[in-house]
């Protein structure tokens, strides 16, 4: 399956069905008087997120998508049906934005989530509905009203408790390949990584979803090798890590480089949780390995791990040290969600 993380689309909801003008005509009845039907609802365009589902590859060959119209309505005071709505499935993470591609819409980031994009137009009033003590024979009926319509965004921004930041072939597939089941492409050359990956990791009967984006270089936030539009699938995660190559020629210079494009990018990735470690440093000599990794410790400002995903060392550490920021996190999501305990006197 392709992976697609962005989509326009034109959604448009059904018409109402228009009011009919009809009146009683049977035998040995003098005045039969109006009897013409309302017109049904339009149909609504709904969103619903399901689970499943990780790209919007099925808004790639369809982009344009309309509700059924209303029925009109008859004779014999019958009504007509209302036009059944239209579902589009979504996977969880999904953004609508307004056609400015700024405004965000709606946000669907649990399964079950349904939103109604766009409203059915309401039927028309039949001449039924006109009749009154001084006109007894109306011969007028409203049309249908229009359902709305709009171009919208689709963007999806994966959910992740952790994600995987460097600069090109630093090791982070290698990475996401050791420590799950998942299977990225991994080859000794830039820009393996053409779109994220997701992965489930499992330590001490825990587990969290781990996400892989492409390598950034330096001027990705002015398009610059794959750009930045793969950052938007971390700004769900809870906490970083930071892989720096051990065999580049400064470690300190390739980890500032990867903050300055964050930073770049805002939506405060940069101030999220981060956890910085030196891969393959299997690779290196004893004094180069610990050179890069002072040289890494003086940017960064924190201890590094020594990381290698060929040789296992300092995984265990790393996935520990990320788990323990995304259990802090999810302990704190859990206390803000928990409803407030009344205080007060209590008979």
């Amino acid at each position: 399956m392709k992976f697609l993380d962005q989509a326009k689309i034109y959604v448009k909801a059904g018409d109402g069905g228009a009011g009919c003008v009809s009146f009683r005509r049977e035998k040995f009845i003098e005045f039969g008087g109006p009897n013409g039907g309302d017109g049904g609802r339009g149909g609504d365009v709904v969103v619903e997120c399901v689970q499943g589902l990780n790209t919007l590859i099925d808004f790639r060959f369809q982009q344009h998508f309309k509700a059924r119209i209303g029925e009109h309505g008859m004779g014999k005071d019958r009504h007509g049906a209302n036009g059944p709505p239209i579902v589009l499935k979504v996977p969880p993470g999904t953004e609508i934005l307004d056609e400015d591609g700024e405004t965000l819409i709606a946000d669907l980031t649990e399964p079950g989530q349904r939103f109604v994009l766009c409203k059915g137009g309401n039927g028309g009033f039949g001449n039924a509905y006109f009749k009154t003590s001084t006109n007894q024979a109306p011969r007028h009926a409203n049309p249908g009203l229009p359902g709305e319509e709009r171009w919208v965004w689709l963007r999806l921004k994966l959910i992740a408790d952790a994600g995987l930041v460097g600069l090109p072939n630093a090791g982070k597939s290698t990475f996401l390949a050791t420590v799950t089941a998942a299977k990225p492409k991994i080859a000794d050359y830039p820009f393996t990584t053409l779109h994220p990956g997701l992965g489930v990791v499992r330590v001490d009967a825990r587990e969290m979803v781990l996400a892989d984006i492409p390598g950034l270089i330096e001027g990705a936030h002015e398009g610059h090798g794959l750009g930045d539009r793969f950052l938007g699938h971390i700004e769900r995660c809870r906490v970083l890590l930071h892989l720096v190559e051990g065999t580049t020629e400064h470690a300190g210079k390739a980890y500032k480089t990867v903050r300055k494009e964050l930073a770049a990018y805002g939506a405060d990735l940069d101030e999220k949780p981060e956890i910085v470690a030196l891969s393959k440093v299997d690779a290196l000599t004893p004094e180069a390995r610990k050179e890069q990794l002072a040289r890494l410790k003086r940017a960064s400002g924190r201890t590094p791990i020594a990381l290698s995903a060929a040789s296992g060392e300092g995984v265990e550490a790393a996935l520990r040290a990320v788990f323990a920021v995304v259990e802090e996190a999810r302990a704190q999501e859990v206390k803000d969600d928990a409803p407030a305990q009344e205080s007060g006197w209590h008979p």
